[in-house]
């Protein structure tokens, strides 16, 4: 007698086997992994509007503090934020100004220093180790004009004086960004809150305020780990008598809140200066500074200002640093770090892994 037929599976047990259910999450996993390129690519075609609004929600975060320390000295909320907000004004505006000022007073010198240093460096070239004649210095030299003379460069030119009304236009957008969000952060934040269902409304309060204490702690400690390189170069330099000393430690307080190339590419232009200026020797000493301040940074600074803050790998930071450089150039690396830290503290509290963390020994 003929076996029965087994029952064909129905549609619904197609999709609650162990296979059914790996596609459903595959779906879901390719659905969302789509909505955030297309959120990506939709923010990245208004860089100038994004760009100003991430660099004064960072700062923000950072001057929040002294608003709130203000307030709790009976000033008034409005008087707090103008007083805090000027603050800021007045210290960026005077490091400009200085080091405007002292390039403009040592350019003189520099000059001729840059002189006497070039003329050392070709003795050295065509005398050193490894000889390079003044026939391939001439050809180096002959390849460099035809690059800065070619048909390109007034076109470079247009686009580079258009960059400079963006940047100029982003500042002043960042600024008046900034200003709002200092006076007006939690009645912003209680707006865009307001239209998440109500059960998810504590944890977004709850993720916003850490995302605030994370951004806040970063741009503090960076600037105490910038500051602290830019003193031991400065140090240095001043010791040394390298021209600019006091601007190029600027610049590696600037480079510092690039982690992990900044400081280093500013280091290098001291290098630069101290090779063509002082010579090699000085230039050696420079470098052996820069190398010592780096592992500092790395090894001792950093662990001890943001170590408990940031609590995420190097390898992100590195691939951070590489999307964000990509997407967005200078910018991009400038404010990779800090979204990367904020996504993960966003992370973490809508999963609830930060009460667990929390509540684990020190």
């Amino acid at each position: 007698m003929p076996q029965p037929k087994p029952p064909r599976p129905t549609l619904a047990a197609l999709w609650t086997d162990g296979l059914g259910r790996a596609s459903i999450r595959s779906v879901q996993v390719l659905a969302v992994a789509a909505l955030v390129v297309v959120l990506l690519w939709a923010i990245t075609r208004v860089p100038l509007v994004l760009i100003p609004v991430t660099l004064a929600l960072i700062l923000a975060s950072a001057i929040s503090p002294l608003v709130h320390f203000l307030a709790r000295r009976h000033w008034p909320q409005a008087l707090a934020v103008a007083a805090s907000f000027l603050a800021i004004l007045i210290v960026f505006g005077g490091v400009v100004t200085g080091v405007v000022f002292l390039i403009r007073a040592e350019a003189k010198e520099l000059a001729v220093r840059f002189t006497n240093g070039i003329q050392q460096l070709h003795e050295f070239l065509n005398n050193g180790p490894v000889k390079v004649s003044d026939a391939e210095l001439n050809n180096a030299r002959d390849s460099i004009q035809r690059f800065f003379t070619n048909g390109s460069i007034g076109a470079e030119a247009l686009s580079g004086a258009r960059t400079v009304g963006e940047i100029f236009a982003g500042v002043v957008l960042m600024v008046v960004i900034l200003f709002f969000f200092l006076k007006d952060g939690a009645k912003i934040r209680g707006f865009f809150i307001g239209f998440m269902p109500a059960q998810h409304q504590p944890t977004a309060h709850r993720a916003l305020e850490r995302s605030a204490h994370v951004l806040g702690g970063y741009v503090r400690g960076t600037a105490l780990v910038a500051l602290t390189d830019a003193v031991i170069v400065g140090v240095a330099l001043l010791i040394l008598h390298v021209p600019l000393a006091l601007p190029l430690a600027v610049f590696v307080f600037i480079g510092g809140f690039i982690p992990i190339i900044g400081a280093t590419v500013a280091g290098l232009l001291a290098v630069a200066v101290a090779l063509v200026s002082n010579g090699p020797v000085a230039a050696i000493v420079v470098l052996a500074v820069i190398v010592g301040v780096n592992q500092l940074e790395h090894h001792v600074l950093q662990p001890a200002f943001m170590g408990r803050v940031l609590s995420i790998h190097g390898l992100a930071i590195v691939l951070s640093l590489a999307a964000g450089t990509m997407l967005a150039g200078i910018v991009g690396a400038l404010l990779a770090v800090p979204v990367t830290a904020v996504s993960w503290t966003i992370i973490k509290t809508w999963m609830g892994r930060d009460e667990v963390e929390g509540s684990s020994p020190a």
